[in-house]
């Protein structure tokens, strides 16, 4: 997975989204509190993320917030309950 922040010490911390953020390498202790959504929400693979970056110090990251599911599997899954809870039910 490819990311758009770039952790540097050597740069001051810019949020250029969509193209790039840079960010400090470590967050600090205001990253707790002073965190924002950064953008939309994106899709690659299975995963759904969004960046988040500090209103005060600048650092950034990607935070995965959902798992798409797996298509084959939610098939395989669905043909499997089908199965297992038919019942016979008496004639009346």
């Amino acid at each position: 997975m490819s990311s758009i922040v770039e952790y540097t010490n050597g740069k001051p911390a810019e949020n250029l989204y969509p193209v790039r953020i840079i960010s400090p390498r470590k967050s600090g202790a205001c990253c707790f509190s002073d965190m924002e959504m950064v953008g939309e929400t994106h899709a690659e693979g299975r995963w759904v993320f969004q960046y988040r970056r500090c209103r005060k110090c600048g650092f950034a990251v990607r935070v995965i917030l959902r798992q798409l599911p797996d298509e084959e599997l939610m098939a395989a899954v669905r043909m499997d309950f089908a199965t297992v809870f038919v019942r016979k039910l008496p004639d009346f």
